[in-house]
């Protein structure tokens, strides 16, 4: 069993999902509100769950839509308190996470959802009033089970971080078994997101060293295995490096990320049926382009970092080798595949300036450097 504890204590191991309850005492949890979705119930994941958790009085939120929004928040946090629950499970990808962190301030925090939203200056605000959570994540994708932020889409449609250090998941339950049932499609696109935050937490000007070493073996993990747990998913060692690349993504990320998340947060909050792996597959190579020409990537040899931990040939174009990628896993060919229009850019610029990734890239974009990629990624 693998032990780990960095910002917060991980139990990660096939089987995991076994040690709930314990968990679940060690916090002190007596009457937790599981928050997932339909498609984690009907895949049988959400009742591992609660077979681990004998003896608690279990409420469930299972309703969390594909990208978690202020009035999916709303809901659960009702039945928190309707239920008079002392803690939080989330059972499921990056967005039934999010959505769990979202209610542990809804339920325990006075205002709107929006009050707290990092560009609204509202981290701050978040207090440890927040109701205690346990992550257990059924994707290899965000890392939300050890990551401060959340990202939720708000009621004014506009896709808003939350970050604070008091929404961290007191536990985070890594069970690779979890992940085993994931549809080759939804594997491809969950593990383009957790490569995509090795990647572009690397390339981030902060220093970080600690980080940046988390980051680039996230990134030989994730680029290495990824083929293979797609094409096969019932590769055990497979998904337990694909899990262990998603967690160390989201452990390196408190650098902070870049345009590629910009452009997907507000690409996510203009048209919420997209998937945020997806996009952030699309977006990578564009904006491994535009950072190419950045003085931090240039000076410290980011790229040639990156190619060889990839395991490409000297020389090779990292932004090339990542769009190949995106083709041999059957992701769709860029933007356009997905719906995307050029009547749409001007709002997703305007949502990306905005965005608290956006001053964290190695190059701060303009309007017109975004139209660019945008241009590149259709």
């Amino acid at each position: 069993m693998a032990f780990i504890y960095y910002v917060t204590q991980i139990q990660f191991e096939y089987g995991a999902v076994k040690l709930l309850k314990q968990e679940c005492e060690r916090v002190g949890i007596r009457r937790p509100l599981i928050v997932t979705d339909a498609g984690v119930k009907a895949a049988g994941v959400l009742q591992k769950a609660l077979d681990a958790l004998p003896g608690l009085a279990v409420t469930v939120f299972d309703e969390t839509p594909s990208n978690p929004t202020e009035a999916a928040v709303r809901a659960a946090a009702a039945m928190y308190k309707a239920n008079n629950c002392d803690g939080l499970i989330a059972v499921g990808g990056g967005s039934a996470i999010d959505c769990a962190k979202g209610v542990a301030i809804a339920a325990t925090h006075e205002g709107p959802l929006t009050t707290y939203a990092t560009i609204e200056g509202g981290s701050l605000k978040i207090t440890d009033r927040v109701a205690p959570l346990i992550a257990v994540p059924t994707t290899s994708g965000t890392g939300s089970e050890v990551a401060r932020g959340a990202i939720i889409i708000v009621d004014d449609h506009r896709k808003l971080g939350f970050h604070s250090w008091h929404i961290v998941p007191k536990t985070a339950i890594c069970d690779p078994e979890l992940t085993l049932g994931l549809p080759a499609k939804l594997t491809a696109a969950t593990g383009m997101d957790a490569i995509a935050h090795c990647m572009e937490t690397f390339m981030a000007p902060a220093f970080n060293p600690p980080a940046d070493g988390i980051a680039l073996d996230g990134l030989q993990r994730g680029w290495a295995n990824i083929e293979r747990a797609t094409k096969d998913g019932s590769d055990r060692e497979a998904r337990l490096n694909m899990m262990s690349a998603s967690m160390q993504g989201a452990m390196a990320f408190q650098k902070g990320l870049g345009c590629v998340h910009s452009l997907s947060h507000s690409l996510g909050g203009v048209d919420p049926r997209l998937h945020h792996g997806s996009l952030n597959a699309m977006f990578l190579p564009a904006v491994i382009r535009f950072n190419a020409g950045a003085e931090s990537i240039q000076k410290e040899k980011r790229l040639e970092r990156m190619a060889h931990a990839m395991g490409l040939p000297p020389g090779s174009d990292v932004a090339d080798a990542v769009r190949d990628m995106n083709a041999r896993l059957g992701l769709p060919t860029g933007l356009a595949a997905m719906g995307v229009t050029r009547e749409q850019f001007p709002d997703i610029i305007k949502g990306a300036m905005a965005d608290h990734c956006h001053k964290t890239n190695p190059r701060i974009a303009t309007a017109a450097e975004y139209e660019q990629m945008l241009v590149d990624s259709l």
